[in-house]
C-alpha cells in the first residue's frame, strides 16, 4: 500500500504522513515549496501529476494543496491548486490508476452558513473566491465518480496544531501567551472575539480523512468536532494554563470584520463510520502551549 500526498508541507500533510508511517503505508509527499522529505512540485501542472500517478500507481491519493486563506488576492493561486489540481489528479487516476482512492479536501466555508451546524447535505454558497474553487472541485469529484473513480470529499472545519504559523489566530494567541508567561509586556491585539468555530486537532482530522477513504458507501462527509468555541474562550483557556488574566494582556484594537459569527459542523455521517476526535478543546490548548 502506498499514498501520494499533495500539499504535504502543510499541517494536514504532516500529520497524514505521520499516520501513514504508523500504519505501514509508504507515502510520497509533494509540496509546492521546499520541504524536508517531500518532492517539490506543482499540482496544477498536469504533466507532473501524470508522471507521479503513473510512477507510483498509489493506493491512496490525498489532495490537500491550497492556500488556507479566503482572501480574494489568492484567487488565482487557489484556483490553480484547488480547481485545476483536482481535475488533474482525477483525470490522471482515471487514465492510469483506476483503483486509487482519491481524497479531495472540501471546506465548511463553501456552504451557506446560517449559524447552524453544517452537514455535507447542505447548500453550497459561493461567498468567496476560495469557496468558488472548493465548490468546483466537489462537482468535479462527483462527475468523476460517474466515470468510476473512487473520489471522496471531506469537508473540513477549523482545526489547529503546533504546525500552524503565527498568522493563524490560535497559534498567534498561544505563542503570545507563552511569551507573556516568560515576562513579555506585549499586548495581544484582536478584533471581534465573539466569533465561534471549531477548534479540532489536525492529528484527529487526518484520522477522519482516513476513515472516510477506507469504505465504499459514503463519499462525502463533514469532518469536525461539532462543537464551537469563541476566540475569547481560546484566550481564557490559554491564559488559564499560565495562571494569568487575559483581560490584562489584550487590546481590542485590531481591525477585523469576521466572515461569519459561527461556523460548526454536523459530523453525524463521519461518526456513523466510527470516527470520533480524541483531543478536546482544553487538550488542544495544552498542546499548543507546550511547544
Amino acid at each position: 500500500m502506498n499514498a501520494l500526498i499533495f500539499g504535504a508541507g502543510g499541517q494536514d500533510g504532516f500529520y497524514l504522513r505521520q499516520l501513514c508511517n504508523e500504519l505501514g503505508i509508504a507515502s510520497v509527499g509533494i509540496s509546492m515549496f521546499p520541504e524536508t522529505g517531500c518532492i517539490q512540485g506543482d499540482i496544477s501542472d498536469y504533466t507532473q501529476v501524470e508522471g507521479w500517478v503513473k510512477q507510483y500507481r498509489p493506493t491512496y491519493l490525498f489532495h490537500l494543496a491550497a492556500n488556507s486563506t479566503t482572501n480574494h488576492q489568492a484567487l488565482f493561486e487557489n484556483h490553480n491548486a484547488i480547481s485545476t489540481g483536482t481535475l488533474n489528479v482525477l483525470e490522471c487516476v482515471r487514465r492510469h490508476s483506476p483503483g486509487t482512492h482519491v481524497f479531495i479536501t472540501g471546506s465548511g466555508v463553501q456552504f451557506r452558513n446560517v449559524g447552524q451546524p453544517i452537514s455535507e447535505h447542505d447548500e453550497f454558497e459561493a461567498g468567496s473566491a476560495y469557496a468558488v474553487s472548493r465548490i468546483q472541485s466537489v462537482y468535479a469529484a462527483r462527475y468523476y465518480r460517474t466515470l468510476g473513480v473512487r473520489a471522496y470529499v471531506g469537508y473540513l472545519f477549523h482545526h489547529e496544531s503546533p504546525r500552524r504559523t503565527d498568522d493563524h489566530v490560535a497559534k498567534m494567541i498561544s505563542s503570545a501567551v507563552r511569551r507573556i508567561a516568560r515576562g513579555s509586556t506585549e499586548k495581544i491585539r484582536l478584533g471581534d472575539m465573539s466569533v465561534r468555530k471549531e477548534w479540532a486537532f489536525a492529528g484527529d482530522i487526518v484520522h477522519g480523512i482516513f476513515t472516510l477513504v477506507n469504505q465504499g458507501t459514503v463519499f462525502e462527509a463533514t469532518i469536525g468536532t461539532g462543537q464551537a468555541y469563541s476566540i475569547q474562550d481560546w484566550l481564557e483557556q490559554c491564559f488559564r494554563i499560565v495562571g494569568k488574566d487575559w483581560r490584562e494582556h489584550v487590546d481590542l484594537e485590531r481591525p477585523f470584520t469576521p466572515e461569519y459569527s459561527c461556523l460548526v459542523s454536523n459530523p453525524k455521517t463521519i461518526r456513523s463510520l466510527g470516527w470520533v476526535p480524541k483531543m478536546d478543546f482544553p487538550g488542544l490548548a495544552s498542546l499548543m502551549m507546550s511547544v
